[in-house]
Order: structure tokens, then sequence, then C-alpha cells
């Protein structure tokens, strides 16, 4: 069984975020938790990030080392000089295994390094490069990661979040045999009150950056105020688009219709999930979609766009929300909600039961398998391979 086998072993973890990060966001809780699975297997763990004024250069955090140094981009080749000299090693005085975190660009640790290397990847940023770096940065990082990385990593094991993560990976030449699929789990929430809203309440939760695209729940509430008069729009989060969306809400005259929650603590944000009648999510690319599952465990529905892609498995359309393709749909599946007694009743059943399909239990151990796999030099293509096991 892979438990004994990490018994002893170091693992670090190379990613531009952590949670503490005020960009962090679902990809970064994800990683965590897989490292604290890892712990919990005997595993001494080291996840290296950018640094932040969050939180220090150094810390131990649930049993876990946190390196921190550089900036959004410098992190890069920060880590690929601490992985080679040896400043990650756990206290054996060894690393036995990288996870390179691939967020667009992964940290080039197979340039840099013999030992083995596990490449998470959430999602494919095609549509994303022209939109966060648009000119030619923008056509560099998308030949970084639609050539270079899948030559560079072409021996190396793969992980991704989804099915739908893994097709598009595919498609960019990464073998499917290499390719482990380890979904995302769901914190369990206990429902509290205050309980929804009386009035119609509609949430929008994750990183504010441009390719979330909530001007598309905005431009939505807006053209539902008048046959919804007390309809309101919670946004939750903060991101370096935050002054953007702030100008984009007094452009469209919705400063009455849209609170901008900004960064709020863990138990206020389930407070909005619990009030509110659906969750949008307009993003325009997610791997998975964690507040999905999250507004889920308080039975409510969500409204994505199916090209999203990951969100075509963390939602069932028609059973847990609506799944939609163009702006104007969007629109539409947020009125049929919020107006539809009925059907609000029966997806957000549906949302509460979906959610509890995909525990972080299952995923620390699929994710734990595909680490004892890599570290016997096998290669597995699975999904949740740690199911098999009993």
């Amino acid at each position: 069984m892979y438990e004994g086998s990490l018994d002893g072993r170091h693992v670090v973890f190379l990613s531009w975020r952590d949670t503490a990060n005020p960009e962090g966001g679902g990809a970064e809780r994800y990683l965590e938790k897989m490292a604290e699975g890892l712990v919990e297997r005997g595993c001494t763990v080291t996840i290296f990030c950018a640094a932040h004024a969050a939180a220090p250069p150094e810390e131990t955090r649930g049993g876990i080392r946190f390196v921190r140094r550089g900036t959004k981009l410098s992190v890069y080749p920060a880590g690929m000089r601490a992985l080679r000299r040896g400043d990650l090693d756990g206290p054996q005085g060894r690393t036995d295994l990288v996870v390179d975190v691939q967020n667009g660009l992964p940290f080039f640790s197979r340039m840099v390094t013999g030992v083995p290397v596990i490449v998470l990847i959430h999602h494919v940023h095609r549509e994303q490069w022209p939109v966060v770096y648009p000119g030619l940065s923008g056509r560099i990082g998308w030949w970084i990661e639609r050539r270079f990385a899948p030559r560079l990593y072409r021996r190396e094991q793969y992980v991704a979040v989804s099915r739908a993560t893994r097709d598009e990976m595919v498609a960019l030449g990464i073998g499917r045999d290499r390719i482990a699929v380890v979904h995302n789990g769901t914190d369990p929430y206990r429902a509290v009150d205050p309980g929804k809203s009386p009035d119609p309440v509609v949430a929008v939760v994750g990183r504010l950056v441009p390719h979330k695209q909530v001007e598309h729940a905005i431009d939505a509430a807006v053209a539902l105020q008048a046959e919804l008069p007390s309809l309101r729009l919670h946004v939750v989060g903060s991101g370096w688009w935050e002054a953007e969306l702030a100008a984009y809400v007094e452009k469209v005259g919705a400063g009455d219709l849209v609170v901008l929650e900004g960064h709020v603590t863990e138990e206020h944000k389930h407070e909005v999930y619990e009030r509110a009648w659906v969750l949008a999510l307009p993003s325009l690319k997610e791997g998975w979609g964690l507040v999905i599952g999250e507004a889920g465990m308080h039975a409510t529905p969500a409204v994505a766009y199916r090209a999203a892609g990951g969100t075509q498995e963390s939602i069932e359309d028609g059973h847990s929300g609506l799944l939609v393709d163009t702006q104007a749909e969007f629109t539409d599946a947020l009125r049929r909600l919020l107006t539809d007694t009925e059907l609000r009743r029966r997806l957000s059943s549906g949302a509460l039961e979906v959610s509890h399909r995909f525990t972080w239990t299952q995923s620390q151990r699929s994710f734990a398998e595909v680490v004892s796999a890599r570290l016997d030099g096998r290669i597995l293509q699975a999904d949740d391979p740690g199911t098999t096991r009993a």
C-alpha cells in the first residue's frame, strides 16, 4: 500500500501562489489539500511559491514548510535556483519528488533536477493568454504551454483535475497514457441560519481578474432588475481587477444593485452562499470550479459556461445547475432560476446531492497513489486512482 512507501519521503511542490496569497483561489486550495494528504501519509512536504505581504518568507503550517521567494514572474527562476541548489531539500537532505504546478507556465523543473516529476495542471490557458497578456508576451506564453512544456515533460507523469482538462492536454500532444485525473474535493459545511434570503440574491465568488468575466453577472443583474427590483448581486473576492470592476459597476449604473464584498472571512463567504438563491460563475475557463461544490453544500445551484471545461463535471446540467453557451443564455438561465420556484427547488436539491460526491479524502488518496507510483518508477493513467484501492 502506498501509505508505507511514502513514509519519510520528501516532496516539493512548486506553485506561484499559496492560499495566503491575495490572488490565491481554488487551485491553491487543491494544492494544499494534496500536500496535507501526503503529510498524513508520512511525507515531509515543502511548498515553494511567490513572496507576498500576507505571509512571511518562510513558515511551517499544518506540518508543511512554506518557502516564499520572488514575484508573480520571478518566482519561476527563483524556484529553479532553489531546487538546483538543494535549498528545498527535506530533513534527510534530499528531495524525492517534485510536483510542478503548471499554471500556464511550468517551473521548468525537469531542467534542474533528476528526481521524478509530476506535472499538475488545472486547465489549459489557451483563452486566457490574450486576455491577461495581450500581444507578444501572451503569444510567447502560449507557445511555452502548447509546444515547449509538453516536450520538456514528455516522459513525466501528469495530473489533471478533471477529464475536460485531460482532453485539453491530449489536444496539446500530451499522451493520455501519462495523465491521471484526480478530482477536486469539497469541504463539508453544515448549513446554518439565516438560511435563504427572502429576496433574490445572486452570488459570485472568486478572484477578481479579467478572465473570471464578473461583468457578465453584473450585466445580467442589470438586465433583470426591472423584473426583479429587490434583486442583489453579491461579489465576494479580491484581485487586481477589483478597481476596474468597481468602475464598471458605476458605469452601468448598478451601484444600488451590486455589492462588492471584497476579501471576506470563510464564515462570511459561507453566509453569502447560504443566503444566495443561485451562484453565477461566468468564468472563461475553470479546471473544476471549487466554488460550485462550496455553494452546493448550501443547496445553492450554479449557472456557468459549458465551454469553461471543468464545469461540465462539477455541474450536472439540469440536475445541480445550468450550463449555457452564450452571455444571453447566461442571463436567461439566471432569470429562470430566480423566477421559477419549482426549478430552483429541484436544482437546489441536486446541488446539495452532487456536492457530497467528491471528498478531499478521496482526492488525497488518489493523489498519494500517483505519487507512490511515480516514486516506484510507474506512470498511472486513471480517474481517481486511489479509489481502486481498499
